[in-house]
């Protein structure tokens, strides 16, 4: 899926297995701040496995391309068919910040969502304390529902999410 001239998503496949790993341990301190798993991929192997369970239970996720190098991963989760509806969750590595890439992603996942899989309902959480994350469906027109209380663990404790959402009838009001 291409982006823009610079940004490419891809689907992750196995063979990306060894660049993800790469961009998690050069980045590991920094992506630790938000990231549950990253304490759990201590190695190329368990990336591998993590590729593998993403394929395995039919999640569409996708590699950020950045003029060629990974910049991240995003994509859908928690996905519900039955009542079209999903999630999408997104990580940057740092030297990639500022430059709207998650911001473009997430609107081209919103056309895939919206246009081709027919879901109704795209939804994004981040930590309440995650500004940074946060920016981006405020800055797509997504409404804020609320805070879901303690609704992750992350690094020994439970923190709160902001909620967000966006429907396929506002997201065709504002096309």
């Amino acid at each position: 899926m291409q982006v823009s001239s610079d940004i490419q998503l891809m689907k992750i496949k196995l063979s990306d297995a060894p660049e993800i790993f790469q961009a998690i341990d050069a980045n590991r301190t920094d992506l630790r701040e938000w990231l549950s798993f990253i304490d759990d991929t201590l190695d190329r192997e368990d990336t591998e496995d993590l590729i593998n369970y993403i394929n395995d239970i039919g999640e569409k996720t996708f590699l950020i391309r950045y003029r060629q190098e990974v910049a991240g991963l995003i994509g859908f989760k928690d996905t519900d068919v039955l009542n079209r509806r999903t999630e999408i969750g997104y990580w940057l590595v740092e030297k990639f910040r500022k430059k709207g890439i998650v911001t473009q992603s997430v609107k081209s996942l919103l056309k895939y969502a919206f246009e081709e899989l027919d879901l109704n309902r795209v939804q994004i959480k981040a930590g309440t304390e995650n500004i940074k994350s946060r920016r981006v469906p405020e800055r797509l027109g997504f409404s804020f529902e609320g805070i879901e209380r303690e609704g992750e663990y992350l690094n020994g404790g439970f923190i709160d999410l902001a909620v967000y959402s966006l429907l396929k009838s506002e997201y065709f009001k504002a096309v």
